[in-house]
């Protein structure tokens, strides 16, 4: 759960929810999604969903980077 959180937020810092909304929209699902079996104690499917959150966020998080990169190029 740690990991996906910290990948989460390290997606949302990079910009991924402007720049690779998409991406972003999924790993904030699947997010929501760990966080709540978490609680309710199934934590088979909160640990399949962290795995998820935690992949989305990082392709977002590369997604955004590279994008703001090519941007930034461009002008």
């Amino acid at each position: 759960m740690s990991l996906a959180q910290a990948a989460f937020m390290a997606a949302k810092e990079s910009g991924a929810d402007v720049h690779a909304s998409s991406l972003f929209r999924k790993a904030e699902d699947y997010y929501l999604k760990a966080k709540s079996s978490y609680r309710r104690k199934y934590f088979n499917k909160a640990k399949e969903y962290a795995i998820l959150s935690k992949k989305y966020s990082e392709q977002a998080e590369y997604s955004a980077v590279r994008k703001k990169a090519l941007e930034g190029n461009a002008e």
